[in-house]
């Protein structure tokens, strides 16, 4: 049997602190076994990798194994290192789940997240006293509805220098988080008479439905080879596309389809919305620019922090044309929905040069986990292939025609966390269903991504 590595610190959410870290992660880890979220003959990580995901002493975590060791929890030998005790896993009396709460996967492969434990917390600290100290005493009070001024001027230098995007801080509006500033355009196009957006055949549900509760129509374009399709656009009085790197088909928008996107907005007064979820991660050459350069006045440039730092900042950027800054800002209620301090550290973070670092040292770490996947199914099975450009955080596995479903349940009795393709298609779409999963590298800890690439070529057909 293959060996089980257990995914602690980020993915089972141990995170002790306050007074008595050595109490809380035992009990912590102790509910991990008894719960059964932990099976026994479980090998745990060196003390000295699961400190560095927690972000305490070494120490602690040695002095928490031996105890557990000493309770008959653990079991720890020379060479075969700490694992989880044989025994009986029984729940105590009234511990049901909830209805709604999920057991956590042994491995988590969805797409979407970054690796947490890669986020520059040293870097971050210094960044943050940084801007404490030099920041003025109004900084603190009620900021601008359209975001702290350091940041946005920031964030012009920056995306200008890096996306190619033509932005200047008074068109820039920051919010909490992609689907924050979508549904802040949702509400800004309905109050202009927009009824319809144009959106890809295959994308997040949830940003349907976001675009659907501010009274919007969603139509979904077709999809090829070249990418999305915008001949269909003569219906829509916006779309909403991912054009550098086409979540989850994994492809970018073809050069001719992006210069007939902006026509088909210059001609009609129509909005694009470029939704730019990791515009940094290209792996195989210089990242493609983004479309808003081709005309800011027609282009709504959408960014976040939440692929290249952690979605728990919820911070993200829209770049928008003059009139619709102004619209989208009003659409906040009058008020900065982002916290102040969080906004001068990745100001400063950027100013300082350590978001360009940072983003080179997790560009490498991604594209090695990549090529590991690469290499993996290729050495596993020829029924499956790996699909899309070398980008971004997730790849697009293709599978035999009806086994996506199977693969599916049979990950789940692997403890593996994965999601098929036909979870991402609209409703509506014309485009002929495809068997594949959506496989996302960034989540996992150091520790068990070669446990997770083991369990997902475990379930592949072949």
């Amino acid at each position: 049997m293959a060996e089980q590595w257990a995914t602690l610190g980020i993915d089972l959410h141990l995170e002790p602190t306050g007074p008595g870290l050595r109490r809380g992660l035992t009990d912590a880890l102790r509910e991990a076994v008894r719960s059964g979220r932990l099976a026994p003959g479980t090998r745990l990580p060196s003390s000295r990798a699961l400190a560095a995901d927690l972000g305490i002493a070494r120490n602690t975590v040695a002095d928490a194994y031996a105890d557990l060791v000493a309770e008959g929890w653990l079991t720890a030998r020379q060479g075969s290192g700490t694992r989880v005790a044989g025994r009986t896993v029984v729940p105590p009396a009234g511990t049901a789940p909830h209805p709604r709460e999920r057991a956590r996967p042994a491995y988590d492969l969805r797409p979407g997240g970054p690796d947490l434990a890669s986020f520059p917390r040293a870097e971050w600290l210094k960044a943050a006293r940084r801007a404490l100290t030099a920041a003025p005493h109004h900084a603190l009070d009620y900021g601008d509805p359209r975001g702290n001024p350091e940041l946005r001027a920031a964030l012009a230098g920056y995306l200008s220098r890096a996306r190619g995007v033509r932005a200047e801080p008074g068109r820039i509006v920051v919010c909490a988080g992609f689907a924050h500033g979508l549904k802040l355009l949702g509400t800004a196009l309905r109050a202009r008479g927009a009824r319809t957006v144009a959106v890809e055949s295959y994308g997040l549900d949830v940003h349907f439905r976001l675009l659907a509760a501010s009274g919007l129509h969603t139509v979904p374009l077709p999809f090829d080879r070249l990418g999305t399709d915008p001949s269909a656009l003569s219906v829509a009085d916006a779309v909403l596309l991912t054009p550098a790197h086409q979540f989850p088909m994994g492809v970018p928008l073809h050069r001719d389809r992006r210069a007939a996107v902006v026509d088909w907005a210059r001609r009609t007064g129509g909005l694009v919305l470029e939704d730019d979820y990791d515009g940094e991660f290209r792996y195989d050459r210089q990242p493609v620019g983004a479309l808003q350069g081709l005309d800011p006045d027609r282009v709504v440039y959408l960014g976040t922090a939440s692929k290249s730092l952690a979605p728990g900042l919820r911070l993200a950027w829209m770049v928008l044309p003059p009139g619709l800054a102004e619209e989208t800002a009003a659409a906040k209620g009058g008020v900065d929905t982002c916290g102040v301090l969080d906004q001068l550290t990745l100001a400063e973070f950027l100013t300082s040069g350590a978001y360009d670092r940072h983003v080179r040292a997790t560009r490498l770490h991604y594209r090695r986990r990549r090529d590991a996947l690469v290499a993996a199914v290729a050495a596993r099975t020829s029924e499956a292939q790996v699909t899309g450009i070398a980008a971004g955080l997730h790849v697009l596995l293709r599978l035999p025609s009806g086994t996506e479903q199977p693969v599916l349940q049979a990950a789940h009795w692997q403890g593996l966390a994965v999601h098929g393709l036909t979870r991402y298609r609209h409703a509506a779409s014309v485009v002929e269903p495809a068997d594949a999963l959506v496989v996302g590298y960034g989540r996992p800890p150091d520790h068990a991504w070669s446990g997770a690439l083991d369990a997902l070529c475990a379930v592949l057909p072949g």
